[in-house]
Parts: structure tokens; C-alpha cells; sequence
């Protein structure tokens, strides 16, 4: 059996929702996140349809290479910075932005002999613990780079929310208040990310750095990218490779863990979690079959799962089947797995086809 499994990118989708986000934040730049490969959509494709984008954030140097074989030339922020004194060299060669989050990067910059200037982003933990400096050691930090002959004079200062996708909480206002108050130099500042941009004015700062909405995702509780106006940018489907009809009481699939209620018709459909469609999606996750609903029944196998046909009588051997996109929210299937929209389309792997068109 050949594989059927396709996703298809939809480059207007990724254009409105840059759109979207600039109307948010009016007079901010935008750094488009593409790192995980796109969140899945594929790097350099989504930095192509996002081209007028500010600047382009990724996780690691070798996504700024290949960005740069791709002929991209925007700004490329490393949001990890760097590792070793080697990586100095790369990033000049790739002219790339570097943040800097602790001792380690600072000492590495402040060692190197080669006088070109490199453009930095300082980063500050203002409450996350993750990465990023003292905010109380800011000043310090700015005028130590500040100081050395290899740092450009453009520095942003940055930050991370941790909870800015639960509006109602109140953490990202202290953020935000320990962000303020950590420096008085007038310097770029950058704190929102996509749930800040949506949720919180104060945070559209002179820089913006938008990742999940500009695929049209969202990973609020029992919310969808296109509540706030974005688009879903991946559509994922299969189609019907068997019809079965079982008896009641037989079990389905690996544990037997659905039982059927009836006498009753099962669809194979040629999709599974080797494709990157979570195994933890329970009995009644929603498929589209034809533009109608059908639940997932057992257990999503490696390369198969089965859904109900008992309403799709008219149910036949290569009908298409919708896993997620426009009409079935990514964000529905990913709450029925116990996770976020962002874990599943970054998770699509290699043998499915990746597809593109202009919706």
C-alpha cells in the first residue's frame, strides 16, 4: 500500500496571519518564529510565504544555515545563541543575531579576538526560570557588552512569558512590571509572544515575536486559533483503505479497547502515529469523512486507526478523511490527546507528503 497520508500548507493562511498580527501590533516589528521546522510546515516554505516578516527567530545555528542556502536574507535570530567559541565564527558567516542568556555566552562574546560586531538580545528572566539573566543584573549586563569592541550597538533586551495564554492569570502582569523595571536604557524591547499579542496591549513593545498564531494555533484552554482571527495554515489527511463489518461485542483494535455496541461498519483509515497522529487521541476524537463527522474508535496504531461508519453508509474505499485544518480545529484533536496544537503539527514526520496552495 502506498502511503496516503498528506499535509497540505496553506500559504495565504500564513500571510493573513501576519497580517493579523501587525494589525495587533501596529507599531511593533515582528519576528517571525519558524523554528521546529516551521512548528512542522517546513522551514524555509514558511519563510518564503512569511517574507514580509521583520526578522526570522529559530532554535539553532543550523536552521540559520538553512535559511541562508535557501537564499533567505532577513534578520535570523538564534533564540538558544550560542554553545561554544566555535558558533562565533558561523554566526558571523551567516550573519546572525545571537541571544545571549547566561555567564557562559557572555564570557565566550567577551574572549573572542575578531572585532566584528555582533548584534545581540539580551535576555532576562523575569519569571519563567527557564532562561535568561537577573533582571536586577541589566544594567551591569548592558554595560558590559556595551563595553566590548565586538558587539554591535543595536541591543534588545528580551523576555519570555510563561502564562500569557491564561489571560485571567496574574503572572504576566508581574512580568511585565519586572521587565519595565529593569532598565532605563533606551534600548528595543521585546517581551509578546503570540497569546501576549492577542492579550495583553502593554506587551506590543518594539518588537513582537509571533510563533503559534501565525499557523493559526492556539494553545488556550478550549480555544482555537481562529477565535482570535488566524487561520489554520495545516491541513492533515488520509483517506479509507478498508470498510469492515464487525459484530457487536467484538473489541477493537491493539488492548481491544472498544467494544461494539452494535453490528456495525468500521473504516480503516491509513493514517497512525508513525505519521505523526498522537496514539494517546481517545474513542470519539473527530475525523471529517467526506466533510462529516466520525469518531476514532481504539487505539491509533502506527499506520492505521479505524473510526465509527454506523452514521456514513455511504462511506467507500479512498474517501478522503480530514484529520485536522479549516473545518476541524487542530486544537480539538490535541485536547481529545491530552497535549497542544503546537505538539502535533510539529510532529508530523517524513513520510507523510507535504502539499502546498494558496488559501
Amino acid at each position: 500500500m502506498s502511503r496516503s497520508a498528506f499535509a497540505t500548507i496553506h500559504l495565504g493562511a500564513l500571510r493573513h496571519n501576519l497580517a493579523r498580527v501587525r494589525a495587533l501590533a501596529p507599531n511593533s516589528r515582528v519576528m517571525a518564529v519558524i523554528k521546529a521546522d516551521g512548528y512542522g510546515h517546513g522551514l524555509e516554505r514558511v519563510a518564503r510565504a512569511l517574507s514580509g516578516a521583520d526578522a526570522f527567530g529559530v532554535a539553532a545555528i543550523a536552521d540559520g544555515q538553512r535559511l541562508r542556502a535557501a537564499g533567505i536574507g532577513h534578520r535570523i535570530v538564534v533564540l538558544s545563541g550560542i554553545d561554544e567559541a566555535g558558533d562565533l565564527l558561523e554566526v558571523r558567516r551567516l550573519d546572525l543575531d545571537i541571544v545571549v542568556h547566561h555567564a557562559h555566552q557572555l564570557a565566550l562574546i567577551a574572549a573572542d579576538p575578531d572585532p566584528r560586531p555582533l548584534r545581540i538580545w539580551l535576555k532576562l528572566d523575569t519569571g519563567m526560570h527557564r532562561l535568561g539573566f537577573d533582571p536586577v543584573l541589566a544594567d551591569a549586563l548592558l554595560a558590559r557588552l556595551q563595553a566590548l569592541p565586538n558587539v554591535h550597538e543595536d541591543i534588545v533586551l528580551m523576555s519570555h512569558f510563561a502564562r500569557s495564554d491564561e489571560p485571567a492569570e496574574t503572572t504576566t502582569a508581574q512580568q511585565l512590571a519586572r521587565f519595565a523595571a529593569a532598565s532605563a536604557a533606551a534600548l528595543p524591547h521585546s517581551i509578546a509572544n503570540s497569546a501576549a499579542i492577542v492579550h495583553f496591549p502593554d506587551a506590543r513593545q518594539d518588537w513582537v515575536r509571533a510563533g503559534g498564531a501565525l499557523y493559526g494555533l492556539s494553545v488556550e484552554h478550549e480555544r482555537c486559533g481562529n477565535d482570535d482571527g488566524f487561520r489554520p495554515a495545516m491541513s492533515l489527511s488520509s483517506k479509507l483503505v478498508a470498510i469492515n463489518r464487525v459484530a457487536k461485542g467484538e473489541r477493537v483494535g491493539y488492548g481491544g479497547l472498544y467494544e461494539c455496541p452494535d453490528d456495525m461498519a468500521i473504516g480503516v483509515v491509513a493514517i497512525g502515529y508513525g505519521d505523526g497522529y498522537p496514539r494517546s487521541a481517545a474513542t470519539g476524537t473527530p475525523v471529517l469523512l467526506n466533510g462529516r463527522a466520525a469518531p476514532i474508535i481504539g487505539r491509533v496504531s502506527m499506520d492505521l486507526m479505524m473510526i465509527d461508519l454506523r452514521d456514513h453508509a455511504d462511506a467507500a474505499i479512498n474517501d478522503r478523511v480530514l484529520l485536522w485544518g479549516p473545518d476541524l480545529p487542530v486544537e480539538r484533536v490535541a485536547a481529545s490527546a491530552g497535549t497542544i496544537s503546537y505538539e502535533l503539527t510539529c510532529g508530523i514526520t517524513r513520510r507523510v507528503m507535504f502539499l502546498e496552495d494558496d488559501s
